[in-house]
């Protein structure tokens, strides 16, 4: 074994530990990987860059784009919502329907979008036919996943293999190559879930958000964010300090670890309750609404010369009538998630002030200004409706899980629905009848949506999940070293005399549990950049259909079931459901041993080895 390939060995032990350890970003991850490997001289430049210029990079991007057509114009909220039409009081039939659509959804939008989507909606559905909402939060995720076994556009890993395939001048997988396989577990899972997952699941656990048809009290707020006694009126007396200062200047959440909620101004007609937001002047004679811990606030209070008041019910009914509040989940692509409250800026950026955090279904708390948000966490946040319906616009930062009546779910673009939904049809056509290759057709489609205004540039370009782009093109150079240095020629030899005597089921299998558990720690889409072109060659050496264990290493990359951090969708229904980790592992693990058994049974029946 040579020194070159030493090196990369470590390299990509190193890289797998950091995907592991959730310490470093991904994309960070990959683009170190670059740098080592045009550093050490194990490949030059161009070649350390070249996964920039791959199609694939192109593909996931255009996707990305089409998707957020699809939710910017309220096409895919649509189809919750008709769902919700057809459910009944039947559990088993709701059951079965929501993970059908859930895995047709995911099928043409990102597993995460699609999820994000069904939660709340999960929520009212549960409410009605009387369980718990942790009765369908993982089957929903569980669906979203293999959803993206069904088509080529479903899942990053699909298009990974497929990709694959090409580099090696072989025929690339089709658009629906996937789906014979992807419906079939389709159906042992749901089948799965109906007779046995379900009953695994607690049904105790009323997660972290109540059903969007229960209208909820400030009450019902406060005891689920742990702000029962803790939210505090004062007025501004004559010789206090705050008079005539801004919001801003005031820093209280970082000096006192309290947070102004809202103020109420009195005048000789009627009292007004605003919203605190940075530039709002603070007067002689204001009533300040505080949520912090009663020392806290005795503090603040006594430091500032303000006047305490009782939180009387005519001050609750005021601020009910005129202030919004938001029960809002943190997106993995949010831009917040691992600040602490004070860089996260949310008053700034979003006009609304933070008054509560819940993590994995508890409240967490004080909320203090060194507070870190985390993907996953529920944020109760306070604000004018205006800022909070805003938010329900930025569906890729936030989702918005819970609102009082008076705030309805709204569409931004909802008129160009009918162009949305002719734009995603005519790129399935085009795929589908390979009229164009895969990277036209997409492109087509993504520039397509830009030009009907179903997303503007602006709205394209947040969409696109760069760290994912970074992700894959960083890694691919990775087969490019293993292959130069003779890294790839080891590892094969090795897999095939380890399972070689065993026959081409056993590689199969082999390749299926190894993806697999990888894609439990790390990100599946890296497990398979990385494992695609070992499964190549070791096919190739053992004379096995490439396309076989390519469709075996596809399918076992989308079954991340086993643990709350395989997979960003896992992570999603976490906190909702109040869920704990051997939740997943009791519930996941099975459906992961039926998934292998059905790609061993299924794959070489379409793709004969």
């Amino acid at each position: 074994m040579t020194g070159e390939i030493l090196f990369v060995f470590g390299l990509l032990a190193a890289a797998i530990v950091l995907f592991a350890s959730d310490r470093v970003r991904l994309d960070v991850v990959a683009v170190m990987v670059v740098l080592a490997l045009a550093i050490s001289g194990i490949l030059s430049g161009r070649e350390a860059v070249a996964g920039f210029g791959e199609p694939i990079v192109l593909i996931i991007g255009g996707l990305f784009v089409v998707g957020e057509g699809l939710f910017r114009t309220g096409v895919a909220y649509a189809v919750g919502q008709w769902m919700m039409g057809l459910a009944g009081s039947d559990w088993n039939k709701l059951l079965v329907l929501v993970m059908l659509v859930v895995a047709a959804l995911s099928a043409f939008v990102t597993s995460t979008g699609a999820v994000a989507i069904f939660i709340p909606i999960a929520f009212a559905l549960a409410a009605k036919a009387g369980h718990a909402p942790s009765r369908l939060l993982i089957p929903i995720a569980f669906a979203s996943l293999i959803g993206g076994m069904l088509t080529l556009i479903g899942t990053p890993p699909n298009i990974v293999v497929t990709t694959a395939l090409s580099r090696e001048g072989l025929e690339p997988f089709h658009f629906f190559s996937f789906t014979p396989i992807g419906a079939l577990v389709l159906v042992v899972g749901v089948a799965y879930m109906l007779l046995i997952g379900q009953r695994l699941l607690p049904e105790d656990r009323t997660g972290g958000v109540p059903s969007p048809a229960d209208q909820r009290t400030m009450r019902d707020f406060a005891e689920a964010y742990g702000l029962i006694g803790k939210v505090h009126r004062f007025r501004i007396k004559r010789d206090s300090p705050l008079a005539g200062k801004t919001i801003a200047d005031v820093r209280l959440r970082t000096r006192y670890g309290v947070t102004v909620a809202a103020i109420e101004r009195q005048s000789r007609l009627v009292d007004v309750v605003k919203p605190a937001l940075v530039n709002t002047d603070i007067e002689v004679r204001d009533i300040l609404y505080v949520t912090g811990d009663a020392a806290a606030a005795e503090a603040f209070a006594e430091s500032e010369r303000l006047e305490p008041l009782p939180l009387e019910e005519r001050a609750i009914r005021l601020v009910q009538r005129e202030l919004g509040f938001a029960e809002v989940l943190l997106t993995p692509e949010s831009e917040v998630a691992g600040h602490s409250v004070r860089h996260a800026r949310f008053r700034e950026r979003h006009g609304l002030s933070v008054l509560g955090v819940r993590r994995k279904g508890r409240a967490i708390g004080p909320v203090l200004a060194d507070t870190r948000l985390e993907f996953g966490d529920s944020l109760l946040v306070a604000g004018s409706w205006h800022d909070i319906r805003t938010l329900q616009g930025q569906a890729k930062e936030f989702l918005v899980l819970d609102v009082p009546a008076e705030i309805k779910e709204v569409a931004p673009n909802r008129r160009r629905a009918p162009y949305a939904i002719l734009v995603t049809l005519g790129m399935l056509l085009l795929l589908t009848f390979e009229v164009v290759d895969n990277v036209t057709g997409i492109l087509l489609a993504a520039v397509a949506m830009v030009l009907s205004r179903c997303v503007s540039m602006e709205e394209a370009y947040k969409a696109i999940n760069w760290q994912s782009l970074v992700l894959i093109a960083g890694m691919l150079p990775m087969a490019t070293a293993l292959e130069k240095t003779g890294g790839m020629e080891l590892i094969i030899d090795g897999l095939v005399a380890a399972v070689g005597s065993y026959g081409p089921m056993a590689l199969l299998a082999g390749l299926f549990v190894i993806t697999s558990v990888f894609s439990q720690f790390v990100s599946n889409t890296a497990t398979t950049v990385l494992v695609a072109p070992i499964a190549i060659g070791a096919a190739q050496t053992m004379g096995v259909s490439p396309h076989a264990v390519l469709m075996a290493v596809a399918i076992a990359a989308s079954t991340a079931f086993a643990t709350p951090v395989a997979s960003p969708v896992n992570t999603l229904v976490l906190g909702p459901g109040n869920y704990r980790f051997n939740d997943f592992v009791k519930v996941g693990v099975p459906l992961q041993v039926l998934a292998l058994i059905v790609a061993m049974l299924a794959v070489p029946v379409f793709f004969p080895l």
